[in-house]
């Protein structure tokens, strides 16, 4: 049968020969697909045969250092199989805009996207500590080199500056691992079952300080806006789409069940971070003068609001913060791609010369307004669920925190308003007037359409969704939700 380790095994082994072996540009992104797609397929072979109410499943624990106690033991979940599955769907997507964008050393920048997606599969099946931590860090490394290599003209002090965030606390999480792992009782044992409960506030600390960087969560966001706005447009699409949600997935999956006391005792914490965040981010994305910049710190806004999702330590909380998850990974990932395609079409990402491509351009305006429209969490949209399950688990909370949801949640829908309305409508910019970019079509169109298909998909059936997360959500909060008296 397969289990996780073959999805984590097959786009690492096919990013090590597409290293090592001299592939054309055609071969190694007809390749890299195939590959994207072969993991695609074995996730919905887990989707057709998962049980929801199974715990966990489709995995492997065997030992690996025997003599420091540490064991490769992945397995899925309800929660772990959304982000899995959300991480293959845009993996294929990026290589597919990698491939029609042509990428000069395509067969490097391939081998680096599928590395990426080997070590966010191990972050979200991770059941041992150290494990866990070789994805969390190790996906780090080829975002890094393809932000560099690939990256715009700001892109070296984007890579510092994101190297200089992640580095602190990776390395406090890596020592409060190894604090756990080496005070297990009968020695070393680096199990995060077993590891449930030991620990004390400074550890939960260095947990929380690593992860609220990688989310972002406000105030860590600082290395977000010149990152994505450097990458290009598949390497942003990544980024923000799975690889930011490797710490809002940790936060859900790793900190609260390992730290019951202490998340219950310091949830108030995270939920005022998590409510400014999404206050803040949702303002300045209102302000940005160009599509990345909106794109960035929307970005910011519902990373903090599924944060504070989780912390509500409710199971309407923990449910949203999930598929709210899902949700923005695949309208961040349909914009940062439409960004790159307005860039390269029209010249510009700015919305000064922008503006009027609605016109003669039918399928670029059915795209962009139903990404737009699922953004704007209309009634309806699967965003529209993933925020209302937080919503009425903030109103659980208390009746003040539901009022400043509420308010996150129109400033969201005014950025967006605004980004749609600069890009579509208004007048005719400068460069469109010059340039008269096509419509949306070919390879880019082939690209974003199944991001905007599964966010239709998920509108129509949103219980599809929760039925098979809820029941893993709510068992990761429960302690925690005990501790606070919920």
């Amino acid at each position: 049968m397969i289990t996780v380790s073959w999805l984590i095994a097959v786009p690492a082994i096919a990013s090590v020969l597409l290293l090592l072996l001299p592939f054309s540009q055609r071969a190694a992104g007809y390749l890299s697909l195939l590959v994207s797609l072969a993991v695609a397929g074995g996730v919905i072979g887990f989707i057709y045969r998962f049980e929801p109410l199974g715990g966990d499943q489709f995995g492997d624990n065997v030992a690996w250092i025997t003599q420091l106690g540490i064991r490769w033991h992945v397995a899925v979940n309800g929660v772990t199989l959304a982000m899995i599955a959300i991480t293959a769907v845009i993996t294929c997507c990026a290589i597919g805009y990698g491939m029609w964008a042509r990428r000069e050393r395509s067969h490097a920048s391939f081998a680096l996207i599928l590395m990426t997606e080997a070590f966010l599969i191990i972050v979200f099946s991770a059941r041992d500590l150290v494990v866990f931590y070789v994805g969390f860090e190790g996906m780090l490394i080829p975002l890094l080199v393809l932000l560099a290599a690939w990256g715009g003209k700001g892109r070296k002090t984007a890579m510092i500056q994101v190297i200089a965030y992640t580095a602190m606390g990776t390395l406090l999480m890596l020592l409060a691992i190894a604090w756990l792992g080496f005070t297990a009782p009968g020695g070393p044992n680096f199990d995060l079952y077993g590891a449930i409960g030991r620990g004390n506030d400074w550890v939960f600390a260095a947990f929380a300080f690593a992860l609220a960087i990688k989310s972002p969560l406000f105030p860590f966001h600082g290395w977000v806006l010149p990152a994505y706005r450097e990458a290009s447009p598949e390497v942003a699409a990544v980024l923000s789409g799975v690889a930011s949600k490797a710490g809002g997935y940790a936060f859900l999956a790793v900190l609260v069940p390992l730290f019951p006391e202490q998340s219950a005792k310091y949830a108030w914490i995270f939920i005022a971070l998590g409510a400014f965040g999404f206050l803040y981010g949702a303002l300045l994305a209102f302000r940005q003068p160009d599509g990345r910049g909106v794109i960035a710190y929307s970005s910011i806004a519902q990373m903090s609001f599924v944060i504070l999702g989780v912390f509500l330590l409710n199971s309407r909380g923990a449910t949203g913060a999930t598929f709210q998850m899902v949700n923005h990974a695949l309208v961040s990932g349909a914009l940062f791609l439409l960004a790159g395609w307005l860039e390269t079409q029209a010249g510009s990402g700015s919305f000064k010369h922008l503006g009027g491509l609605a016109r003669s351009r039918p399928v670029l305006a059915t795209v962009a307004l139903i990404v737009g429209m699922a953004a704007l969490a209309v009634p309806g949209s699967s965003v529209f669920a993933s925020e209302f399950l937080i919503l009425l688990g903030s109103f659980e909370v208390h009746w003040w925190l539901g009022v400043i949801v509420t308010l996150g949640i129109v400033l969201g829908a005014m950025y967006m308003l605004r980004w749609i309305s600069a890009v579509l409508h208004e007048r005719e910019g400068d460069f469109v007037g010059t340039l008269n970019p096509p419509d949306l079509r070919r390879g880019a169109l082939l690209c974003i359409l199944p991001l905007a298909l599964i966010l239709v998909g998920l509108s129509i059936a949103p219980a599809q969704f929760t039925d098979r997360v809820d029941a893993a959500a709510t068992t990761m909060i429960s302690a925690a939700a005990k501790e606070a008296g919920r």
